[in-house]
């Protein structure tokens, strides 16, 4: 069906927009401080999406696309980095009101080391495979920035809305990946698969959720800053 990546898209994001209006989070107060990093973070990410996609690292199943493309990318692609991201921040938003319990910094710092770690294997002993290796150098220097560089302690917050997010994850990667809407170079991934969903997957999540957040939690400062 042609609607199936859109409808993914769409279901999505439609309980996160509608519960953004509870009176509790009141999360829609917050939809200002959100477009302008998902803006930057979109634009490059997409660009990533452009050049794997004529590099031939992952593709896309014409049955189940509308084939409207942007950007050679079929516009549901486009439309991911916006619902994804929304949806993961809201669920962000909702811990940090909920949840008062967060990672201690010794705790957040064995993740970040540990990721850090994971992130240098993986780039010395999979140099030849784009997806890992592009994936895994932002990751490092993600974690580098914010961990070690900035030192953003919203990272102990961060970690716990990652392993909560992995549910949906599964619920649209796996989707994605199992239909398959996406299609995955074997040459060019690590070939190791969690249910049907690429373990570089997890972390490009993870890459894109932290510069989305890094983003969200500056404008969110900046707007407090200036009364907004």
């Amino acid at each position: 069906m042609k609607y199936t990546y859109l409808l993914i898209n769409l279901l999505t994001i439609v309980f996160p927009v509608a519960l953004s209006f509870d009176k509790r989070v009141a999360f829609y107060k917050s939809w200002k401080f959100i477009w302008p990093g998902m803006a930057i973070t979109g634009l490059f990410f997409l660009v990533w999406d452009v050049l794997f996609t004529l590099k031939g690292v992952w593709s896309f199943n014409p049955k189940y696309i509308l084939g409207i493309t942007v950007f050679q990318l079929p516009v549901e692609e486009v439309l991911f980095f916006l619902t994804v991201p929304f949806a993961c921040i809201f669920i962000y938003a909702c811990l940090n009101h909920y949840l008062k319990y967060m990672l201690s910094d010794m705790v957040c710092e064995v993740i970040s080391g540990a990721l850090g770690i994971l992130s240098i294997l993986i780039i010395i002993f999979d140099y030849g495979r784009l997806y890992p290796l592009v994936t895994f150098s932002l990751l490092l220097v993600l974690i580098i920035l914010f961990e070690y560089v900035l030192r953003r302690r919203w990272l102990n917050r961060f970690y716990i809305m990652y392993v909560v997010a992995l549910v949906p994850f599964y619920m649209v990667n796996g989707a994605l990946t199992s239909i398959p809407v996406v299609l995955y170079s074997k040459t060019q991934t690590l070939g190791n698969r969690v249910w049907a969903i690429p373990f570089e997957d997890h972390f490009y999540l993870m890459a894109l959720l932290l510069m989305n957040v890094g983003f969200f939690e500056y404008f969110s400062k900046k707007g407090v800053a200036s009364g907004e």
